[in-house]
């Protein structure tokens, strides 16, 4: 079992041959992320983009581009449909955001032609290395799916599950977050939680899936909290995963754990062929990183 985000880059360093394609590469930070990656062997990069431009921040950086495959392309657009048939075409492992809009790079994603889309729906997966908290810690879905219908939590929860099985872990623990434990039919998350948590029984999540809710936060991640308010479970204070119910809960909560709880942390969006890095300015280099890593490490693992 993979317990922290440095392990996830130490299990990749074995394996040198994960490629990345990188869609409008043009962007100085996704560069320094991404050649930071090649550097420490975690993967082989493919730029996508205004070739003069990539070279440029290349050498403003003193970052270095020797033998490494650019394929010039003259507008988002492009960037996004060149990097998008390299992955499909297998020619690449997996797939990374630049300076284009998430929109222009998704829209060739779910291209029917030669797209990356399943019949499975594209969520979020953010990963937190915690340091009150004894393992890492997953988030879905509080970035790209605001407020999921039931149908859409059980694919948002299965992406989530294929997502832990990169990380090895063997039993994994979901918990479906809600502002309390009883069902209340005025709260949709709680009734949603109840039902997941009865598909999960029934095997719909897989074996060694234990998804218990609705759960309020505390008693997710604090056994002891649960035993203060004489509360059941199975999960409590171990669980792998909260399943949030809307984008707001999610975003919310995880940015108060970066900055508030010195939390690191990796993301990326499931639900497509292949894993796909999509990171913020906002975010810290170690955070982009680590991004790529952990969409490497998923994208290893499917192969």
């Amino acid at each position: 079992m993979i317990n922290s985000l440095e392990d996830i880059i130490k299990e990749l360093k074995v394996n040198k041959s994960v490629k990345l394609a990188v869609a409008a590469a043009q962007d100085k930070e996704v560069l320094h992320a991404v050649l930071d990656a090649m550097n420490m062997s975690i993967i082989e990069p493919i730029l996508i983009g205004n070739s003069e431009k990539i070279k440029q921040i290349a050498k403003d950086l003193r970052l270095n581009l020797e033998n490494i495959e650019i394929i010039e392309a003259k507008s988002y657009e492009e960037c996004a449909k060149i990097a998008v048939k390299l992955v499909s075409s297998q020619k690449a492992d997996f797939l990374m955001k630049g300076i284009l809009d998430t929109s222009i790079l998704l829209k060739q994603v779910l291209n029917k032609e030669y797209g990356l889309r399943t019949d499975s729906l594209l969520s979020h997966v953010m990963i937190y290395e915690v340091p009150n908290y004894h393992k890492l810690l997953i988030f879905s879905d509080g970035g790209m799916n605001i407020k999921p219908t039931y149908e859409q939590k059980e694919k948002i929860v299965l992406n989530a599950v294929k997502a832990c099985k990169s990380l090895n872990i063997d039993n994994i623990k979901i918990a479906a977050l809600a502002a309390k434990e009883k069902v209340d039919e005025k709260m949709q998350a709680t009734v949603d939680a109840k039902k997941l948590q009865e598909a999960s029984e029934a095997g719909l999540f897989g074996e060694n899936v234990i998804l218990e809710g609705p759960l309020a936060f505390d008693l997710a991640i604090s056994g002891e909290a649960a035993k203060v308010k004489g509360f059941k479970s199975e999960i409590s204070g171990d669980v792998d995963v909260i399943l949030v119910p809307t984008i707001e809960v999610g975003n919310g909560i995880g940015k108060s754990l970066t900055y508030l709880a010195n939390a690191k942390s990796a993301g990326v969006i499931m639900g497509a062929k292949t894993p796909i890095v999509l990171v913020s300015r906002a975010d810290s280099h170690e955070s982009k990183l680590y991004s790529i890593a952990y969409g490497a490490l998923i994208a290893m693992k499917a192969r």
